[in-house]
């Protein structure tokens, strides 16, 4: 609304349903978040902080205290900005969105959510309702961005998650990148890690793949170019940290 890009006839409170929809928890190997909690409850979950570092490591570069106390993660989820950071987040480490409509209630991925900037896949009769992660053992993920100033919009963000096989090479990875333009995920550089066993020269590569998929725009943020550069740096960084944190290694 505040971007005029929607201009509704009704606007609804939905603030009382935070009671219901505020929430972080274990469920087994699954993390659920209600898209009604704060960034703040976010940013001082216990969960989280153990089992998905990512959300930490965004939420510190988030905004304010006043954002972070009134916004919610369904709220940036649903704004879909190309800057968003929670965007990424959800995308690195594979979330899947519950939606609930007058239709009933469907779960899907996020790279079925998110459809572009400021768009997604949420219907008008639609809400988006939970968050789910699946966290086993031995999976780590972290977020790191380039600002202009504390907690503005990203100049470019990366985020990553690994999770590691028995034998220690990488059974699975994400990697999702914030105001890079075009997909936020990076196939080709998630697809050159799975099977591999974790080196710097590895994830050297994966950020050089993933730097090269990205399509930034020139902007007062800076050059595509420099973007580009950064988005491989900060694709680098995230990868190794998270390998890191998915071998009990220091966060």
């Amino acid at each position: 609304m505040k971007l005029r890009l929607a201009v509704p006839d009704h606007v609804i409170d939905i603030d009382p349903l935070a009671g219901e929809l505020g929430y972080v928890r274990e469920d087994g190997g699954e993390i659920r978040i209600g898209a009604m909690t704060r960034h703040r409850d976010l940013l001082e979950s216990e969960v989280l902080a153990r089992r998905l570092a990512i959300f930490t490591d965004a939420e510190r570069v988030i905004a304010d205290p006043v954002v972070r106390n009134r916004g919610t993660i369904g709220g940036a989820l649903c704004q879909a900005d190309p800057s968003e950071d929670l965007s990424a987040v959800c995308a690195a480490i594979g979330a899947r969105m519950v939606i609930r409509g007058s239709g009933g209630v469907r779960v899907i991925g996020m790279r079925e959510f998110h459809r572009g900037p400021y768009e997604t896949a949420v219907a008008p009769a639609e809400m988006l309702v939970e968050i789910r992660v699946a966290a086993p053992e031995r999976c780590g993920s972290a977020y790191e961005k380039v600002d202009r100033r504390a907690g503005d919009w990203a100049v470019v963000a990366a985020g990553a998650s690994v999770a590691l096989d028995a034998d220690g090479t990488i059974a699975r990875a994400g990697i999702a990148l914030a105001a890079a333009g075009g997909d936020i995920t990076a196939a080709a550089a998630e697809a050159a890690l799975a099977g591999q066993a974790p080196s710097d020269e590895l994830f050297a590569h994966a950020a050089g793949l993933a730097a090269a998929a990205c399509s930034p725009v020139s902007d007062q943020r800076g050059s595509a170019d420099y973007k580009r550069h950064v988005a491989g740096v900060l694709t680098e960084r995230v990868l190794r940290r998270a390998a890191a944190r998915a071998e009990g290694g220091a966060a």
